[in-house]
């Protein structure tokens, strides 16, 4: 099939690379002319693993390229992918859907034939109603098709997400669309994916549903943690406890930092402003929201009582900066909130990342990146594990300790704490 994916960011360039090597033929297009010549000289503006490897292949073979001619690239496919951002507005919490409609008016003026046109991007309910209207204006109702088909990405994980997902969910209600769709995603089907198809309405709500869901989970079991804290419990075995009931299941009920990324944040805000918008009240999601602002701050008092309040002039390492680990993803990470308060506090803070400098921390005062895990910890106070990744969870913390005795705040629990305090470091962790 021919592909034409609007939007090389993280969810179009993915899907789009992943679609070709399917067999299809994919044009990813954008605006941004740099970001273009780079993926056509065959570099990657994410991080992701993985992801080069499958460009690379693809572009070769000549099933994936690259464009800055959008009008082109509509007519030239069968298939539209709408993979813009929706950002939260700058004003508000609802998302910020200019770019969608941007692009809804472009593809109205370029339609030759009949068009299946897809939001993958996440937008709220009634959006694709939007969409139908906007190109309804030029174009009759029996030359396109305006479908909903979210998607359900980790970053870090996104390419096996991609070829073994849990759910391909399909919004419409149009048999013909419906029916290519199916067929598009059919070497995923025959490999055990669920394929959904609901309403267009449906479909939109889901993702936004599914995320906040998640959200919810990790919520709460950041406030079990601060709770087994006071009483001297494990998290971990609270964790563990709950998994076991299938009902429950153990996936995001690990104990750390804030929620961040490109979903959780902006997709709580946005799902709870719609309903608002319907005059519903999302109460339980509206909590999670404010409880995992409070997060940070909660943990910055943790580092204030290890350092026994005496952060000024205290040596600081952060490993790992992003939310996450096996991403260069910067967005929402708690360690924005955290690095800048300490450093107005007078730390002065290392950090290391296996993704390297952030332009993110450039302007702060008192805050370096340095190149090497060894490099950040010596000669620092505390060592603060902010990210799990797979670089910080076998460190030889004695041997690095021999000059200089430090204090380590895991805040992933990648570490046993007897194991740690038995070769006489001071350990803390969340939750236990």
């Amino acid at each position: 099939m021919k592909i034409c994916m609007i939007g090389t960011g993280y969810v179009g360039l993915v899907s789009g690379v992943c679609f070709s090597d399917l067999g299809n033929d994919v044009i990813c297009v954008d605006k941004n002319k740099d970001k273009i010549n780079l993926l056509k000289e065959g570099k990657i503006p994410i991080y992701e693993p993985g992801l080069s490897e499958l460009v690379t292949k693809n572009f070769k073979n000549k099933r994936l390229s690259f464009s800055t001619d959008l009008k082109k690239s509509i007519k030239d496919s069968d298939i539209i992918f709408i993979c813009v951002g929706t950002p939260t507005k700058k004003v508000g919490s609802s998302a910020d859907l200019s770019q969608i409609y941007n692009v809804a008016k472009k593809i109205s003026s370029s339609i030759n034939r009949f068009k299946i046109i897809i939001t993958k991007s996440t937008v709220p309910v009634t959006t694709g109603d939007e969409i139908e209207k906007i190109i309804s204006k030029k174009n009759s109702k029996k030359k396109f098709s305006v479908v909903s088909n979210p998607e359900f990405l980790r970053e870090g994980e996104a390419i096996r997400d991609f070829i073994y997902p849990d759910r391909i969910v399909v919004g419409t209600n149009d048999k013909k669309s419906n029916r290519i769709l199916k067929n598009l995603y059919n070497p995923l089907i025959s490999k055990g994916a669920q394929y959904l198809n609901t309403s267009r309405r449906a479909a939109e709500l889901i993702k936004y549903a599914s995320n906040a869901f998640l959200a919810t989970k990790i919520t709460f079991v950041n406030e079990i943690a601060n709770l087994c804290e006071k009483t001297g419990i494990n998290v971990e075995d609270i964790s563990i406890g709950m998994g076991l009931d299938k009902r429950i299941g153990g996936r995001f009920l690990r104990a750390g930092p804030a929620y961040g990324g490109s979903c959780f944040p902006k997709d709580t805000k946005a799902i709870t402003t719609t309903a608002d918008k319907f005059k519903t009240n999302l109460s339980v999601i509206k909590s999670v929201i404010k409880s995992n602002e409070k997060r940070s701050n909660l943990l910055l008092d943790r580092v204030s009582k290890i350092l026994n309040k005496k952060i000024k002039d205290k040596r600081i390492t952060f490993l790992g900066v992003t939310f996450k680990a096996n991403t260069d993803d910067m967005r929402d990470s708690s360690s924005l909130k955290m690095i800048p308060a300490l450093s107005k506090k007078g730390a002065i803070i290392k950090y290391y990342d296996p993704t390297g400098l952030k332009k993110e921390f450039s302007k702060l005062k008192n805050v370096f990146h340095v190149d090497s895990i060894k490099k950040s910890i010596e000669g620092s106070d505390l060592v603060i594990i902010h990210t799990e990744w797979n670089d910080f969870k076998s460190i030889n913390f004695k041997n690095l300790a021999k000059k200089k005795k430090f204090i380590i705040y895991d805040m992933r629990n990648i570490y046993s704490s007897s194991k740690i305090k038995s070769q006489g470091l001071k350990y803390y962790s969340v939750g236990r």
